[in-house]
């Protein structure tokens, strides 16, 4: 017994580590911190109620959000592993059958969004090379994206898009992952902050502020503003059921992974509404469409950059911060699939990080240079399969695990849980993934 708990120990040993808490934390904002908090947040906000929306977002995000990262850092935690082991090594402890098959959709489905985020993050590369050369001042905006997105020309970008994550993720948790992240979210910070303030100083741009900020209460009465809510709340967290769970896994029993989560929600909502100063105020003071959704930043801020005075440097600042978030979220999208081929076979991290890569780019091919093919995967692949995965890791630690869950939650944790924690997240956390699916599938997304 002591022979075995000595090698599980060394093991442990020899699994990279994020160095410090605070590297771990902004390594989790960095994967929450998506493009679909920047054009959707500020969307929601301004659709929903204003400030009356925020009420039913941070009830969601504080206990739902937070609920679900506890769940997957503790799972990836307490087997020191990503999902694919630790769901298969519960579900066969309980001789359950297809554990490989259930334990393979929360990485397909982060696998999935690799595929199409880096092709989006190939349009905003094109875009901030635009931007450097001048050249987006030269184009005829509204038509431009139509022309280049969905085509060839796109396919150089969102290999280079590929090519970057890969990059950073070759190099391995601390030195790759977590660097990245303690350098470029301090810096998108930054960016964010001096957008906003060059934003909300445009004329007309406290029509833009009135719009995210004045509560219309009445919004609260309907049901439609309390989903769209608890879809923002539930995505914004990135819970995919993989990619938290791979990055708890790299975490040691030190880790207060309960604070981690919290601090995770707090500064990934503060981004979120940052991200909505930044756009919004500007999209007014230039009259346009405010709810424009993906386009925003492809067609509604371009446009608002060649009126602006010094526009093109603005440009340049707008989208280079949009590439930091964009790519920080890719590192963990493509971290979750290479650290589920490293579990299985015994190839290299660069090996591993080149092969689901190039996996990536010859499946996403067809995504790339066909608009409605991209639209139709993106739809399944975050309404029905992500959300899949997230429930199916949310079952199995909070219901199927044999151990002691809330021992485990609270190893390290400077204000420990109580079991009121294990009935929450039982009977109303996962009853409510279910729910995101089914609201999901009726609503074609709302998240």
């Amino acid at each position: 017994m002591e022979k075995i708990s000595d090698k599980k120990m060394s093991l442990e040993d020899n699994r990279e580590n994020f160095s410090s808490k605070f590297g771990f934390i902004v390594s989790c904002v960095g994967a929450a911190l998506g493009l679909g908090n920047i054009w959707m947040f500020s969307y929601k906000l301004g659709t929903y109620g204003g400030a009356a929306f925020l009420i039913p977002y941070f009830l969601f995000v504080f206990l739902l959000g937070t609920t679900g990262l506890i769940g997957e850092f503790t799972l990836g935690r307490t087997f020191k592993s990503g999902s694919m082991v630790g769901i298969s090594k519960i579900f066969e402890s309980r001789n359950m059958k297809f554990s490989s098959i259930f334990s393979a959709i929360p990485v397909i489905g982060l696998f999935g969004i690799f595929m199409f985020y880096s092709i989006v993050i190939g349009w905003i590369l094109k875009y901030f090379a635009l931007s450097l050369t001048g050249d987006i001042n030269n184009i005829d905006i509204p038509t431009y994206f139509d022309s280049f997105a969905g085509t060839t020309a796109s396919v150089p970008w969102f290999l280079l898009s590929v090519c970057i994550t890969l990059l950073v993720v070759c190099f391995g948790v601390s030195k790759g992952i977590e660097k990245l992240n303690k350098i470029i979210m301090p810096l998108l910070l930054l960016l964010f902050i001096f957008l906003t303030i060059r934003s909300i100083s445009l004329p007309g741009a406290m029509a833009g502020v009135e719009y995210l900020l004045k509560p219309r209460w009445e919004a609260l009465l309907s049901l439609e503003t309390w989903i769209m809510a608890l879809g923002q709340a539930f995505f914004t967290v990135s819970l995919t059921g993989c990619g938290m769970v791979v990055y708890g896994s790299y975490t040691n029993n030190k880790f207060d992974i309960i604070s981690s989560a919290i601090n995770t929600a707090i500064f990934d909502t503060i981004a979120a509404l940052l991200a909505a100063f930044m756009i919004m105020p500007a999209v007014f003071s230039f009259g346009f469409d405010p709810s424009a959704g993906p386009s925003l930043l492809f067609i509604t801020v371009p446009s608002i950059f060649k009126v602006m005075p010094y526009g093109n440097i603005i440009s340049i600042f707008f989208f280079l911060s949009i590439i930091f978030a964009a790519i920080s979220s890719s590192v963990s999208m493509l971290e979750g699939p290479v650290e589920a081929l490293l579990s299985v076979t015994k190839i290299s991290r660069k090996k591993a990080s080149i092969l689901i890569s190039t996996l990536c780019f010859v499946l996403a091919l067809p995504l790339a240079t066909s608009i409605d093919k991209f639209n139709s995967f993106t739809d399944f692949i975050t309404i029905i399969l992500s959300p899949i995965g997230a429930t199916i890791s949310a079952i199995s630690i909070f219901f199927l695990f044999k151990g002691n869950v809330l021992s485990e939650i609270n190893k390290g944790a400077k204000r420990p849980l109580g079991n009121w924690f294990l009935q929450f997240a039982r009977f109303i956390f996962v009853p409510v993934t279910v729910i995101v699916i089914i609201l999901g599938s009726v609503y074609g997304g709302i998240g």
